[in-house]
């Protein structure tokens, strides 16, 4: 039987366990008159990867400005097999390491990374390290600082999945012939049409100050930034395009905060509960409500 590809990293705000959720949104002509689907935000890939196991589209779009985060995507789809050997060999060396030598470990792989980045050369080892720090940090968290220098601390895993194989394959297959792009969401605009589907999962709003987490890249993504992306999803609308976009929902700590519904009143908008983990406060954590909003 064929492998079931899934999300390759660890992402805060993945999508995983609110699928269900979202597949309902799919459109019904989906694979059939809808045949061509893009993800700006693609950022672990728990949508993307669903569809691709599920239907045979003729035209696939990705992107994300985590150049790091797509250039693993990239190497993934083109260089599979040398990537898998480097992560073997992480894999062998971390597990056989005491307490100590991980430590030591982990912050010469990171620092090396830092290094990789600010020089963008050799993209498949930078494509392993970016896993294997996904994978060994804590909480599988990516966060910059100022300087865009990765600065997440070492994770307590016992025997941490550093090369999933199996996975890894299964994710080259799918991404054949996928365009992967690392730009901003707007660049979209050049794929989209009135036969796609676009999914846009942008970094949420955060609920209290305390709870925003946005920090994938140098750049934040504020409120003027949600109200350009709201109208970038009307401009797509009215071109015919289907669109379903996430987002946090502003009426769990206000319930006079109608910030999505006043800029998303041309369009559906649902509330589905989900687990948030990233919060500062153990009381932000939890079932929340968070919103789905689909233009059709």
């Amino acid at each position: 039987m064929k492998t079931i590809a899934k999300p390759f990293v660890k992402w805060a705000g993945g999508k995983s366990q609110i699928l269900d959720d979202i597949r309902a949104k799919y459109p019904a002509e989906l694979g059939k008159g809808i045949t061509r689907y893009a993800e700006p935000f693609v950022g672990g890939g728990a949508v993307l990867f669903d569809i691709l196991n599920r239907y045979t589209l003729e035209s696939v779009y990705i992107s994300d400005i985590n150049r790091e985060l797509i250039t693993a995507y990239t190497v993934i789809r083109d260089n599979a097999d040398a990537l898998i050997d480097s992560l073997y060999i992480m894999q062998c060396d971390y597990w056989q390491a005491n307490e100590e030598t991980r430590k030591i470990y982990y912050y010469a792989k990171r620092e090396r990374f830092n290094t990789l980045k600010t020089e963008q050369s050799n993209n498949i080892e930078i494509a392993a390290l970016f896993i294997f720090l996904n994978r060994t940090c804590f909480n599988g968290l990516y966060r910059v600082n100022a300087k865009g220098g990765y600065n997440v601390p070492m994770g307590a895993y016992k025997k941490p999945s550093i090369c999933d194989t199996e996975n890894i394959l299964a994710v080259s297959a799918c991404l054949q012939g996928v365009q992967i792009v690392c730009d901003d969401y707007q660049k979209s605009r050049e794929f989209i049409d009135n036969k796609t589907l676009a999914y846009f999962d942008p970094p949420y709003r955060p609920l209290t100050q305390t709870s925003s987490f946005t920090a994938y890249a140098q750049d934040g993504f504020g409120d003027s930034e949600q109200a350009e992306l709201a109208r970038f999803i009307d401009e797509l609308s009215d071109k015919g395009a289907f669109v379903v976009a996430s987002n946090s929902d502003p009426k769990n700590t206000n319930a006079d905060d109608d910030f999505f519904d006043r800029l998303y009143s041309k369009h559906t908008i649902s509330r589905i509960s989900a687990n948030r983990m990233i919060n500062s406060s153990a009381s932000g954590r939890g079932k929340k409500s968070e919103l789905l909003i689909a233009s059709y």
